[in-house]
């Protein structure tokens, strides 16, 4: 099948062509004649299998088919759990929006209100928003959600676990009774059932993966580690590699920053991504990022959720997260859309029950590999694990090995260590 049997505009299949795509995917296939159609649709993907372009192209098609209504009131609302990702939903609706005299625009906060009324005052058609200011637009009466003729929820699972869930009753209830329902999940968890139960009318069911499961292109490996060695050993793998791109995961929006200004001060151009950073400076941050221009992003679960980022080749998580499902969340930023990727972890003693969660979760043993000059203490990986309630937040001193590495050149540890201070 290739995009010209989809039913879609010439002037979507021209936006289609400029990106280099003939032939759709999977869940594109599946949900772009649905959308077409009308109906509502309930649908659960892995990241990276194309979604965003699943539910974007036909939205297009309807909306440039109908009339604008008087006062130019949006007519598809499109939300998102964070910024990051309205902002990449945006672009992709302007991407394929290109050819087509349609409007759009994205409402978050961290930014100013203003230029946001007076884009909304101009008339738009489609708006991609996050609940809270939405919400803010709302009270202020500064948005009309009358017209909208199509509702899209994207990453549905991850708005209810941010406790998005009030805001957004709050949001469906300023809509009309009469729309297009269209909610995307990364799994079908009860809590999302639910909500579709009262929100979807007789729904379409497109499932491309079985709940929890990881792409199979994605190689993955556990690196165990004492945890006073985390931080040499990160910057070792990344020096000795030539990695250029690495997305890395934190537990804690602390230890992010601290992780990269370690990792500046050992030769490695990096940044940190969190909800305490500004709209502006993440926004800089992960263009940056997308533009190699960054080679490592220091990012915890919140602010990563969201990121769409082409070819994205290595993933770590430096801190493994307490709950299991987030390292299947995390590691699916690689291995996007049929692409290939490595998603490594760096494991001290005291994680190795998180481990051990979330090789169960998978039903799968990860791959064990001694990274050379960093082999743990056997005493130490010995030693019961504590669980996430018996260890501080952000354990460990992430640079606090006995040696230094020296990534921006050969990428070798400067000596074995004698005395190594225990994790």
């Amino acid at each position: 099948m290739n995009f010209n049997e989809l039913g879609l505009s010439a002037e979507l299949l021209r936006a289609v062509s400029d990106q280099g795509y003939d032939t759709p995917t999977p869940v594109q296939a599946k949900a772009i004649p649905v959308i077409l159609e009308g109906g509502d649709l309930m649908a659960a993907a892995q990241t990276g299998t194309g979604k965003t372009a699943g539910f974007t192209l036909p939205l297009l098609k309807r909306l440039s088919e109908g009339r604008r209504p008087p006062g130019g009131a949006p007519r598809a609302l499109i939300l998102a759990p964070t910024r990051e990702l309205a902002a990449q939903v945006q672009e992709s609706v302007r991407t394929y929006g290109r050819h087509l005299p349609l409007r759009s625009m994205t409402i978050f906060g961290g930014v100013g209100m203003a230029p946001q009324i007076k884009a909304l005052n101009r008339g738009v058609d489609i708006v991609v928003a996050t609940p809270g200011r939405l919400l803010d637009h709302c009270n202020r009466r500064t948005v009309d959600l009358s017209r909208v003729e199509v509702l899209v929820l994207d990453e549905a699972d991850r708005m209810l676990d941010m406790g998005f869930i009030n805001d957004i009753r709050k949001i469906l209830s300023l809509l009309p009774a009469k729309r297009q329902n269209l909610l995307f999940s990364a799994t079908f968890s009860e809590d999302i059932r639910r909500l579709a139960g009262g929100l979807l009318n007789s729904p379409a069911v497109v499932e491309m993966a079985p709940r929890n499961t990881t792409a199979e292109n994605i190689s993955q490996v556990v690196h165990p580690v004492n945890k006073a060695d985390k931080r040499p050993a990160l910057s070792y793998l990344i020096g000795s590699n030539n990695w250029q791109q690495v997305l890395v995961f934190a537990r804690t929006k602390h230890g992010a920053d601290r992780l990269a200004r370690q990792l500046v001060a050992d030769g490695l151009t990096a940044q940190a991504i969190h909800g305490n950073k500004s709209q502006h400076q993440r926004t800089r941050t992960l263009a940056q990022f997308k533009q190699n221009r960054l080679r490592v992003l220091v990012a915890t679960d919140i602010a990563a959720r969201g990121l769409d980022i082409s070819e994205l080749p290595h993933v770590v998580n430096y801190d493994l997260p307490n709950v299991p499902e987030d390292y299947v969340h995390r590691i699916g930023r690689t291995g996007r859309a049929g692409r290939g990727g490595t998603a490594l972890s760096l494991v001290s003693a005291d994680e190795m029950k998180l481990l051990r969660d979330i090789e169960r979760l998978l039903k799968r043993d990860i791959e064990r590999v001694t990274v050379p000059g960093f082999e743990p203490d056997p005493r130490e990986m010995l030693k019961p694990a504590a669980g996430p309630q018996n260890r501080r937040r952000g354990s460990g001193r992430p640079g606090a090995g006995s040696h230094r590495t020296r990534p921006g050149g050969q990428g070798q540890p400067r000596g074995r260590r004698e005395n190594r201070r225990r994790g």
